[in-house]
């Protein structure tokens, strides 16, 4: 029996790319009796239904039947949470757990801090290097020789695509260590009901004939909705609509920006069961993300997994066009170029047998690259070479 550690920066009920693909390591190897593990992390204000968490608490949760030690926090600075008992809770199970193997969620510089302190124990360190330090322009000199004391201690660096271990600045001291495990979609909430369909069709005749391109996601600078809308302008006499769904800090000044365009629709926030009516029911995915910050693109590969092709943005380092693959499953386009954006959504409006074409390849991409089945077996493989 292998015994298995994860380092996370928060876990269930909170709500994160992160502490989500630590949730799906978890529950792909909780029902194997190969496989014992824990998972420690900080704790957070958070909560989903009768399960809530305080931030200042050090408690022992059990979640989908694995122990989580959350460690309470005191304070927050520049994105990272310290904690006095963190050390304590780690010593603790290296001394008593005894893992065979560490997956150490990067980045977390307290935690590393920690961590190195054992660096002489016997076992198998994975860094799951979800992406470098880059606004935090202090921080990210202060924890430039940690992170190389880290690299030299482990036995393997995890990417969820090529992109996130070829194109980091730390590329050169990963060397032959690197490997690549994508994350998942959880395509059992994909599954349309009956209601779903129903509500699938509505959306089709409420739009007629218009080719839909479907957002969703927050309204943050990263997602780069400008550059959407700055497209749609581009598009006047078109036969497209683009559906924004989701909110954020820059929703007013979006509406603002797109107002007078009648091709460009805010939906708000949706319901789980409305996110997959209006996947089922668009024609292609609109996804203008322009930097790193959008590391994978889950609502990316969820809109795919739909058999619809995407449009997106070529951001260096990112996984996203890893996971639309240019020409193939859909269209690729200059960083922040809304012309070529626009150019793109013409093309695809134009030529329905395409984005069929497109659309189908989109679907087999995701199945045969991105489901929770290809996801169990890639870590417990993964764990076992090590």
């Amino acid at each position: 029996m292998k015994k298995v550690l994860q380092i996370s920066n928060y876990y269930y009920p909170h709500i994160g790319g992160i502490e989500q693909v630590a949730r799906d390591i978890s529950n792909a190897l909780k029902d194997d009796p190969d496989f014992e593990q824990k998972v420690i992390c900080f704790n957070e204000d958070s909560a989903d239904g009768d399960h809530v968490c305080h931030r200042a608490e050090t408690i022992h949760d059990e979640v989908d039947g694995v122990e989580i030690i959350k460690c309470g926090c005191f304070v927050k600075a520049a994105s990272q949470s310290m904690s006095l008992t963190f050390g304590r809770e780690l010593k603790k199970l290296m001394d008593g757990f005894k893992p065979d193997v560490v997956i150490f969620h990067y980045p977390n510089p307290f935690q590393a801090y920690y961590l190195l302190k054992y660096k002489k124990r016997d076992f198998k360190l994975a860094l799951y290097w979800h992406l470098d330090i880059t606004k935090q322009k202090v921080l990210k000199h202060l924890f430039h020789h940690q992170n190389l004391a880290l690299i030299d201690r482990m036995q393997c660096v995890l990417g969820a695509t090529p992109m996130h271990v070829d194109k980091s600045e730390f590329t050169k001291q990963f060397g032959s260590k690197k490997k690549v495990l994508p994350y998942m979609i959880d395509t059992s909430k994909l599954v349309l009901s009956d209601e779903d369909r129903k509500l699938s069709e509505d959306i089709r005749k409420r739009y007629g004939d218009s080719v839909v391109g479907f957002f969703i996601g927050r309204h943050v600078p990263y997602k780069g909705l400008k550059y959407l809308i700055e497209a749609s302008r581009e598009l006047q006499g078109e036969n497209v609509k683009f559906l924004i769904a989701g909110e954020g800090e820059l929703t007013e000044e979006l509406k603002e920006q797109a107002k007078g365009d009648d091709k460009i629709e805010f939906l708000g926030r949706i319901s789980d069961s409305e996110k997959r009516a209006y996947y089922n029911a668009c024609d292609f995915i609109s996804f203008p993300s322009v930097t790193r910050n959008e590391g994978f693109g889950l609502a990316l590969a969820e809109g795919m997994y739909y058999g619809k092709p995407a449009v997106t943005f070529y951001i260096y380092g990112s996984g996203v066009n890893y996971v639309n693959l240019d020409g193939i499953t859909g269209i690729e386009c200059p960083n922040a170029d809304s012309h070529a954006f626009a150019e793109a959504v013409r093309t695809l409006a134009a030529d329905p047998e395409l984005r069929q074409k497109m659309g189908e390849a989109a679907r087999k991409r995701v199945e045969e690259n991105f489901t929770p089945e290809q996801f169990k077996r890639n870590i417990k493989d993964f764990i076992n070479s090590l």
